[in-house]
C-alpha cells in the first residue's frame, strides 16, 4: 500500500522557528499535491494572507476532527497510508502526539544544541525509520554518538517574500543593525549588547533593532551566566520579557534601541530591508538559523558566528564570518559543543560594514543569491527525497 500523506506532529505557526518550518513545509506539500500534509496540531497564526488561510483551512478542519476522535475514543491511530514527521527535542524525546499517531513510516526531525546522549536517547533515535537533522553539524555529531540512520536537510526560506528590495526609510540617516532570535544565552544577545555599546559610542547614528521575544521566559534567565550581562531580564504583568529595560540596564542608550515586539513572519521582509546590517553571534545553532537566513535572503549584510549550524550557510563572500570561536562549557552537557564569538571581532565586522557600504552591498547580494537555492520549494522537495526510499 502506497504512502499517501505526510503527517506533521508539531504546531504550525508564523511566529517561531519550528512553527515557520512546519507551516512552509505544509504549504509546499499542499501546492505540490503529490503527498498532501496531515496536521496533528492546530496551527497558531498571527497574520497571514487570506488566500494562504483558505489554502490551509480544510487541513485544519481535518486536524480538529481527527484529533477530536483520538481524544474522545482514547485510542491511538496507526495508518499504513501515512508517513509521520515527528519533532524531536533534547535527547531525542518526542511530543505526546507521537505516542498517539503512528504511520507505516516514522521519521524523526531534530535540531539539538546539547549532546551527551545517553544510551536511552540513542535507542530512541534508532527506533525511527530515519532521522533528519537540521544541520550537517547535528548530523555528524549524532552519527559519531551512534545514531545509525540520520541525514541532513536544511530549513528553507520563503524567497517569494524574503528578497532584496527598497526599504521603507524608517531609519533614514541612521545606521540600523538588526538582531533576531529569542533572548537566551545560546543566541548571544549579551554579545550583541556588549558590541553595540562600543560601536554606538563611536557612531552615534547607529540604532539596534531587535526581535528578541521569547515565549519561554524562564529560558531567558540563563543570560546571567554571561560576563557581559549585568542583570537578568524582568517579566511584566502579562508574562512578557521587558526587553528594552534589560538592554538599557546593560548599558544601551534608550534612544538607540528599538524592540519590535511579537511579529508575524509575513511582516519581517519589510523590517529586514530597512537594515544596514544584521548580527548573529550565536553560541550554538542546531539548525541553520532561520532568522539569519531570512536576513541574508533580503540582501542584508550579515555577521555570523562561524560555528555549528551556521557553517551550512557561510560561503565565500556571502557574509561577515566571526572566525575567533572559543570553546564554552555547555551548561547542560560536555564542554566543547558551544562556541563563543569575541566582542572585539563583532565590533570589527560592524566597522567594516559601516566603512565600506559598497562591499557590504556586494556581500548582501551574494547572500541573497545563495539563499535562492534554499527556497522552501527546493527544501521541501529535498526533505521528501531524503525519505521517499522508505515508502
Amino acid at each position: 500500500m502506497a504512502i499517501e500523506r505526510l503527517a506533521i506532529s508539531w504546531q504550525l505557526s508564523d511566529t517561531h522557528g519550528w512553527g515557520v518550518f512546519g507551516l512552509n513545509v505544509a504549504r509546499q506539500l499542499i501546492r505540490d499535491g503529490k503527498l498532501p500534509p496531515l496536521l496533528l496540531a492546530e496551527p497558531y497564526i498571527i497574520e497571514m494572507a487570506e488566500d494562504d488561510v483558505e489554502e490551509l483551512r480544510p487541513y485544519v478542519t481535518e486536524q480538529r476532527t481527527l484529533m477530536g476522535q483520538v481524544e474522545a475514543r482514547g485510542e491511538n491511530i496507526y495508518s499504513e497510508q501515512i508517513a509521520v514527521l515527528h519533532a524531536l527535542g533534547a535527547q531525542f524525546r518526542h511530543l505526546d502526539v507521537t505516542d498517539r499517531v503512528r504511520g507505516r513510516v516514522n521519521i524523526g526531525f531534530t535540531f539539538f544544541e546539547r549532546g551527551a546522549f545517553d544510551a536511552d536517547a540513542i535507542q530512541r533515535a534508532n527506533a525511527y525509520d530515519r532521522i533528519l537533522a537540521g544541520s550537517s553539524w547535528n548530523r555528524d555529531y549524532a552519527r559519531a554518538a551512534g545514531v545509525r540512520n540520520i541525514e541532513f536537510v536544511s530549513q528553507g526560506v520563503d524567497t517569494e517574500i524574503f528578497k532584496p528590495g527598497p526599504g521603507t526609510g524608517a531609519y533614514k540617516d541612521q545606521f540600523a543593525i538588526f538582531s533576531g532570535g529569542k533572548l537566551e544565552l545560546r543566541k548571544g544577545q549579551d554579545l550583541v549588547v556588549a558590541a553595540f555599546k562600543i560601536f554606538h559610542a563611536r557612531h552615534p547614528d547607529s540604532v539596534l533593532i531587535t526581535s528578541w521575544r521569547n515565549a519561554w521566559t524562564e529560558s531567558a534567565m540563563d543570560v546571567t551566566a554571561s560576563v557581559h550581562a549585568a542583570t537578568a531580564p524582568e517579566v511584566d504583568a502579562d508574562g512578557e520579557l521587558r526587553i528594552k529595560d534589560w538592554a538599557v540596564a546593560n548599558g544601551i542608550p534608550a534612544d538607540a534601541f528599538i524592540d519590535l515586539g511579537w511579529l508575524s513572519n509575513s511582516v519581517m521582509p519589510d523590517v529586514l530591508r530597512d537594515m544596514d546590517a544584521a548580527v548573529f553571534p550565536n553560541r550554538c545553532e542546531g539548525g541553520t538559523n532561520l532568522v539569519a537566513m531570512e536576513a541574508m535572503a533580503c540582501g542584508v549584510p550579515t555577521v555570523l558566528s562561524a560555528n555549528t549550524g551556521h557553517l551550512d550557510i557561510i560561503a565565500d563572500g556571502n557574509c561577515y564570518a566571526l572566525q575567533d570561536q572559543r570553546a564554552v562549557a555547555d551548561p547542560e552537557g560536555p564542554g566543547g559543543m558551544w562556541r563563543e564569538s569575541q566582542v572585539e571581532e563583532i565590533v570589527e565586522r560592524l566597522e567594516q560594514i559601516y566603512a565600506d557600504r559598497e562591499e557590504a552591498k556586494r556581500r548582501g547580494a551574494d547572500a541573497a543569491r545563495f539563499m535562492q537555492d534554499l527556497s522552501w520549494e527546493n527544501q521541501t522537495r529535498r526533505l521528501v527525497g531524503a525519505i521517499e526510499d522508505l515508502f
